[in-house]
């Protein structure tokens, strides 16, 4: 019997699984949960259905609260956590993410414990429900993988401040914070087509003016902010984004196509020749803007994800437990 030829083929196979389990461990998967909790995204569905019934806005909040996770040291659920004691402030408290709400995610993590306990981090659960929220409102159902863990704590509410783009953030601005994602010109837009659901709150328009393109628009915000702005409506009053504020459709390119956009970046892509093609595309194909946003979707949710080692899975999730 050769023994050295046996030796190298259990060394070979050694260093093929060790191989298999540092490539688990080390990015995210279509399959992840495949053993560990293969009814998850089933549960995240009807769970986030289940809100939806009571709260038609659900959907709009989900996919903002997606959002201003994933803009923060990438999505890792950080600003699901309640700061630690009183003397800390977690990223809720920067004014970027006023009027966030993040009930809908505990409940849903709650929901996925009971099937499978401390498996599913709360940051995939918030990329399930926010890409159910897109299609629950009439958009594309995004195939999303998954894998990521969450932080083992909130950063600073500064932290929060720097890496969540201002309500005025132009063009350039804009596509260069897209860019970071890997995302294209064509995604960039389609990204901020996420727009054509909810509302935009009068307290993001008090430098608007300047950028209002008609009269007909200014209008239309001085009858809902009660310009001028300022004053302590604006905390509680708001502009709908579009017509159909809660269905995921193209109608936020179209209205601002004609010049019905309601933030300086809805008023200058259809103007700025990098942008304007894809607006004119999204505005008369809506199946375009579907594609694009799906692509655009997946590059945000994986974009400096903690993954394997990194992080934690917590058990509630606004706290370490």
């Amino acid at each position: 019997m050769d023994f050295s030829r046996i030796a190298l083929l259990l060394l070979f196979l050694v260093m093929m699984m060790r191989s298999d389990v540092v490539g688990d461990e080390g990015g995210l998967s279509f399959d992840f949960y495949h053993q560990s909790c293969p009814q998850v995204e089933d549960i995240v569905r009807r769970g986030l259905q289940s809100i939806c019934l009571a709260d038609p806005t659900a959907p709009a909040a989900v996919l903002r609260l997606m959002f201003h996770d994933c803009q923060v040291q990438g999505c890792d659920a950080s600003i699901l956590l309640d700061p630690e004691n009183d003397t800390v402030q977690s990223e809720m408290a920067s004014t970027k993410n006023f009027g966030i709400k993040r009930a809908s995610i505990g409940i849903i993590k709650s929901m996925v414990e009971l099937a499978c306990p401390q498996q599913v981090s709360c940051a995939d659960i918030l990329i399930l429900a926010a890409r159910e929220a897109v299609a629950l409102a009439g958009g594309p159902r995004i195939k999303v993988p998954l894998g990521r863990r969450d932080s083992f704590g909130p950063p600073s509410f500064k932290l929060a401040d720097a890496s969540l783009p201002p309500a005025n953030i132009g063009i350039d601005g804009m596509l260069t914070l897209f860019a970071s994602k890997g995302m294209t010109v064509e995604e960039s837009i389609a990204i901020v087509g996420a727009h054509t659901l909810g509302i935009t709150h009068c307290l993001s328009l008090r430098n608007r003016s300047s950028y209002i393109a008609g009269i007909e628009m200014k209008s239309i915000i001085k009858l809902s902010c009660h310009l001028p702005l300022g004053s302590a409506s604006d905390s509680i009053s708001f502009v709908v984004n579009d017509p159909t504020t809660l269905v995921f459709d193209n109608c936020y390119f179209v209205n601002a196509m004609n010049g019905f956009g309601i933030l300086r970046i809805d008023a200058e892509m259809p103007l700025d020749p990098r942008t304007a093609p894809f607006v004119q595309s999204f505005a008369g194909d809506q199946d375009n803007f579907f594609q694009a946003f799906s692509s655009a979707f997946v590059k945000l949710s994986s974009s400096s994800v903690l993954t394997g080692s990194q992080g934690t899975v917590r058990r509630i999730c606004n706290a370490i437990t």
